[in-house]
């Protein structure tokens, strides 16, 4: 092996470039159109163009990567995470061109990749499984008549693919038809399978899962588990090792389990076997044949570099270590940043300031973000992680959280903030954060983030004085200032004396002020302070550890025409494909009815009604690409109808 071409992108790829590259390896990127400047193309040794924006006309190409391969002289192929790492035709695929395949034989990748083979296989070896329905049967009525002998609460599965696309949580009969349905067409959109499984749900379950390496001479190994309890919408937003419910002696059952299914299986290479665990009892949800986005937990935990082992193992080498040899020291968390809002919605943008916090003291960072980066609706949202390893959970808990409030990430919103509300939350701090754990505190952690009124008031001279006259001259004319910071307007008039400081009135408070290029102090007390403009007078600011969505209203009128028509209608919140309507013009609705569903970043998101009303007009169809505020449907003026 000389040549390693990187069937993926972002910050996976830099990462498969950073090993690659101490091994001595010349690396080979591909790219989108999206992705041509981006920074994993920049830092391979060599680049090729696969063409095409989506996923589709671009990284799950096995036709166009096998050409990329040959035409740039690879002699190996590593997949990644995502996109083709579990599809057992694309390694088929790079053996048939005499190329190494850098993960496990195709035959072993078809026999765990369905989650539907994979829980026969486990049942054939001890490996305890939920009671569910794995059938080729796929009518409606055969599901619910499996739903009826399994009992409710179930979990409706894609068979295909991973994180969490195509999983519904059904609680009765009726629900069961909705959610077949929007699970078959996640899962079909994210896999090219509509094929789904049946099981019974575990309600307040932990997400444990165990990491296993095998090599082509018989040897297979874990090391250890990680805890991945923490989740939106069935994806995992924080993992940790170890997990804090799990002993020596449950750690030695669940990493027997999971060789015995990797070794039944014929494996080679790098593997996660992810269970529910429920009190110390311990269910098969999956195996994923592939190296997880949380690898780095296990990185710095056993202080090994997996994808190294990936690369011998592909190689024909034997594991570097025994099971005996395996050393686990201190804590490590991860956490995934992304470019969404707290309430989980992804977003699309362009990043306008991005800074790193310091790298050291156990603190790791692995990303494909600069200032510039184009965040689009075509991949996953997850912008990197960042990982925290320190002697004790708590130390690395602080670290971690730490790590977070001094990260720099302005231009479009993102999770940064929420995350470290997270790991300070005193539930997740005990240990006894479940796989509810969101679901239940979401809503407090969300409150939680509203910033102190220093801060709001801190950013608001920062964008608004920042870069003008207060820089240079003083005036002897106090300035009025009018910004909006959620549902609140905050009249300020600001007296400009000159190198940045100011005199502030807001309401019955003054204040003196000192603005500099990234610093604001207010009565003495400095805050560091970063703006950006996204324009039509929206900025972007964070002050310390908050984050602040900031309109200057300086040139708005104060009573805005029109907003009894905006009232009534519903616009796109994000980019995507419009994938189902399921409103007519004439229906009467109730706030909270799902009315439309639309795709973006490998996600189908159901768009709900926002009051209870009369749908008037339907202003899109099935199949179109829809832009942020693009007009969906409008609701009848029942008043005016009156």
């Amino acid at each position: 092996m000389k040549r390693l071409l990187i069937a993926n992108r972002g910050e996976i790829a830099r990462r498969v470039i950073r090993t690659a590259r101490r091994l001595d390896l010349a690396t080979v990127a591909v790219h989108s159109a999206p992705d041509t400047n981006a920074l994993h193309v920049r830092e391979a040794d060599g680049a090729v163009a696969l063409g095409g924006a989506s996923s589709a006309e671009s990284y799950l190409r096995v036709d166009k990567l096998i050409a990329a391969a040959r035409a740039s002289g690879a002699d190996a192929v590593h997949p990644g995470y995502g996109f083709l790492s579990e599809n057992a035709e694309f390694a088929q695929a790079v053996i048939d061109a005499g190329l190494t395949w850098v993960g496990p034989p195709p035959a072993a990748i078809r026999a765990l990749g369905s989650k539907s083979a994979a829980k026969a296989l486990a049942q054939q070896h001890g490996v305890p499984v939920l009671p569910g329905y794995f059938g080729a049967d796929q009518r409606d009525e055969t599901f619910a008549a499996e739903a009826a002998r399994i009992g409710y609460p179930v979990m409706v599965k894609a068979v295909a693919g991973g994180g969490g696309r195509g999983m519904r949580l059904v609680h009765e009969a009726a629900q069961l038809p909705a959610a077949l349905a929007s699970a078959r067409a996640e899962a079909l959109a994210g896999f090219g399978s509509a094929e789904l499984l049946l099981e019974r749900a575990v309600l307040r379950p932990r997400h444990v899962e165990v990491q296993v390496f095998a090599d082509a001479l018989g040897h297979c190994i874990h090391l250890g588990e990680r805890d991945c309890s923490v989740q939106r919408r069935h994806q995992k937003i924080i993992e940790e090792a170890p997990s804090p419910a799990v002993t020596p002696a449950l750690r030695e059952r669940l990493g027997a389990a999971a060789v015995a299914l990797a070794q039944a299986a014929g494996y080679q290479g790098a593997g996660t076997v992810e269970f529910l665990l429920d009190s110390d009892a311990f269910y098969l949800m999956e195996m994923n044949t592939r190296l997880q986005v949380e690898h780095p937990v296990t990185e710095l935990l056993t202080g090994l570099d997996l994808v190294e082992w990936q690369i011998r193992v592909a190689r024909g080498e034997p594991l570097p270590l025994t099971q005996d040899q395996v050393r686990w020291q201190g804590h490590a968390i991860e956490v995934r940043l992304c470019a969404e809002d707290e309430r989980f919605t992804p977003h699309t943008g362009t990043v306008r300031a991005f800074a790193e916090p310091a790298l050291n003291g156990g603190v790791r960072f692995d990303h494909a973000i600069e200032t510039g980066t184009e965040v689009t609706p075509h991949y996953d949202a997850m912008l990197g992680k960042l990982i925290a390893h320190a002697p004790t959970r708590a130390q690395a808990i602080e670290r971690l959280a730490h790590a977070l409030d001094t990260t720099l990430l302005l231009g479009l919103p993102s999770n940064r903030a929420f995350l470290a509300a997270c790991l300070r939350h005193p539930v997740f701090g005990a240990g006894e954060a479940l796989i509810p754990f969101l679901a239940e505190h979401g809503d407090a952690l969300r409150e939680s983030l509203a910033p102190p009124a220093d801060a709001v008031l801190a950013g608001v001279l920062a964008a608004a004085c920042g870069a003008g006259a207060a820089q240079a001259l003083p005036c002897p004319f106090a300035r009025p200032l009018r910004w909006r910071h959620g549902d609140a307007v905050l009249d300020l008039s600001v007296l400009e004396q000159g190198e940045g400081r100011l005199q502030v009135a807001l309401g019955e408070r003054r204040c003196e002020a000192r603005v500099t290029a990234d610093r604001v102090t207010l009565d003495g007390l400095a805050q560091g302070v970063h703006a950006v403009a996204l324009g039509g007078g929206a900025w972007q600011v964070q002050v310390g550890p908050h984050t602040l969505a900031l309109t200057d209203l300086g040139f708005a009128p104060r009573e805005r025409a029109g907003g009894a028509s905006a009232a009534r209608e519903l616009r796109a919140p994000f980019n995507g494909k419009l994938v189902a309507v399921h409103a007519q013009p004439g229906a009467r609705v109730a706030k909270g009815d799902a009315l439309l569903a639309i795709e973006s970043m490998k996600i189908e998101h159901q768009i709900a009604a926002p009051r209870d009303g009369v749908v008037a007009a339907v202003s899109v169809a099935p199949g179109q690409q829809l832009a942020p505020g693009q007009l969906l449907i409008t609701f009848a003026d029942e008043q005016a109808a009156a």
